[in-house]
């Protein structure tokens, strides 16, 4: 079983900043993507930003230039460095993860989509 384990969410104020951080566990044989979604009340999940294994990255408009997605590919964990962050960035932030897993009674591999729990973000002053 693969896991999700999000941190570092928080209350800032305006124009302030904070680190996500996102770890993988489990019967893991290799992470092939992993991003970051958000939801703000009464909207939709949106794609945040979103890192290949390649490291090739891509964000959503309103957060290029605020926001940089990282990935520790050795310990199968991915960051979302958010800097100066707007009321309008106020949301639960949620990490997926393409994976593939390692089935070791059958000895295959299966394609896995995993989300954290969400952590929240809010920002106000």
């Amino acid at each position: 079983q693969v896991q999700l384990v999000e941190s570092g969410g928080g209350l800032v104020q305006p124009g302030g900043s904070l680190r996500l951080s996102c770890a993988a566990s489990g019967s893991i044989f290799r992470v092939n993507a992993m991003g970051w979604y958000r939801q703000a009340p009464g909207k939709e999940r949106e794609l945040v930003a979103h890192i290949s294994d390649d490291g090739s990255a891509n964000y959503v408009d309103s957060v290029k230039g605020r926001f940089t997605i990282a990935a520790a590919n050795a310990k199968n964990t991915v960051y979302l460095q958010m800097n100066s962050l707007k009321p309008e960035d106020t949301a639960v932030y949620y990490c997926n993860a393409e994976i593939t897993e390692a089935v070791i009674a059958t000895e295959t591999y299966r394609l896995l989509e995993v989300w954290g729990q969400g952590t929240l973000v809010t920002v106000s002053s």
